[in-house]
This record gives structure tokens, sequence and C-alpha cells, in this order.
């Protein structure tokens, strides 16, 4: 069953037509990555979806309820979570309380300590750094503590955005082991992600963008042997 349906989605940045008519699905479990060159329109898509940008028409239906038209604190509460590539992570407080941030509009709050036990198990990078204050940690551990601070509600499904921009080879590794024990635990991911190899390879499927428009689809395994694809549609 689709967990997210897209149809018809168009979004602007001012005068700018920045995703064209895209039609595309999530199945529920599913990780699927969205490719493509910069400025193909990855990022937009993702900032619509999760219902920030104003401006877009068509359709977005999560959990089988419309979202398109609702603000994205709607959208959170029923299950969708979006770690942007800039993490926000907040200055002058320790990784506890940036998790704690991710709880803060939640109903599981009072859980707050259990749940950060809880994710503290999946990230133990995170774990042995709880009090540590959070800007000083490494490119890589903070996006680690982000996509954590996005789970911290257990969302149904999480978009994910160039989440190895800036780390570290090592981590990346650790980064994307850690995305396969997230679909293991029933999360399902859409990912926008420039390490095409990478991405495919934890990927059940992928949609390449070109020009705000979808220009080819399929099974990540097919797409991961297709180096022409990848040269004409996802070189930098």
């Amino acid at each position: 069953m689709s967990m997210l349906k897209v149809e018809k989605l168009n979004a602007w940045y001012d005068r700018s037509h920045v995703v064209q008519d895209l039609t595309f699905h999530v199945d529920s479990g599913e990780v699927v990555t969205l490719m493509g060159r910069n400025g193909a329109g990855k990022t937009a898509t993702l900032r619509t979806i999760m219902g920030l940008l104003a401006k877009c028409t068509g359709s977005v239906i999560f959990s089988q309820n419309e979202m398109l038209g609702k603000p994205a604190h709607i959208r959170f509460h029923s299950g969708l979570a979006y770690v942007p590539e800039d993490r926000r992570i907040v200055a002058g407080l320790t990784v506890r309380e940036n998790l704690q941030l991710g709880l803060i509009a939640s109903a599981e709050r009072a859980k707050t300590n259990e749940m950060i036990e809880e994710i503290a198990q999946t990230f133990p990078r995170l774990k042995e750094r709880l009090n540590q204050e959070a800007t000083s940690l490494s490119g890589g551990e903070q996006q680690m503590l982000a996509i954590a601070r996005a789970m911290m509600a257990k969302p149904k499904m999480i978009l994910l955005d160039e989440p190895s921009e800036g780390v570290m080879p090592v981590l990346v590794d650790e980064m994307f082991e850690l995305f396969l024990r997230m679909k293991n635990q029933g999360t399902t991911i859409l990912l926008v992600e420039q390490n095409v190899e990478r991405a495919l390879s934890i990927s059940d499927r992928a949609y390449i963008l070109d020009q705000g428009r979808i220009v080819h689809e399929g099974r990540a395994a097919e797409l991961l042997a297709d180096e022409e694809i990848q040269q004409k549609y996802c070189a930098v």
C-alpha cells in the first residue's frame, strides 16, 4: 500500500516553476530515492511535500489523507518528518536538549527520558555524547543528531535531504548502515542524495528529476547498473 502518493504536483519559488507535474508514490516500508543534478527540483519536492512551499498545486496524499493546503505541523502530527540539508541544530543546547525538541509538540513528551534512551540505542554515537554541546559535534554527528531528533516522535515516514553532504567517509558508512536499520524497524524513507551509488544500494526504487520533472524511474538495482542514465542526469 502506498504511504505517500504525489499526483500532478507543481510548486514555485516566486516565479520559478521548480516542480512540474510530478506523480510518484512511496510504499510503506520502502526506501525511495529522488535523483538528479543540482537544481533539478529534488529539495523543492521534499519541501512541498512537507508543506514548506506555499505556492503549489496538485495532490499530496499521506496515509490516505490529503495534505496539500495543510500546514507543516499538521503533516508532522500525521507522521511525516523532514530533515533538511542545513540540519538546524540549536546552538547552546546539548545533544540531549536538541533531542528533547523533537517531542516539544508531541503527545509523547511526558516520556522524553524514555524516548531519548530508546533513540540512543539506534544512535550509539550520540549516546556517548548526550551531555555534550550539540554544535561541538562533527558535521556527520550533527547530521545524525538531526535525524535522531526527527525520529523522536516515531514518524511513519521521514524525508531526508542530502544527509551525507559534508560528512567524512567513515561517518557516511555509519549513516547508511543507520538508514538500513531504520528501514528494518519499519520507517519509510524518501531520500535525496548526491552519493548515487550509496543511495541506490539501500533503495528499493528511484525517480530521476530534471528541470522539475520526472524523466526516468525504475528499480534501484537497475539504475545502479545503468551508468549512462547516471552520467546523463545525475553527475554534479
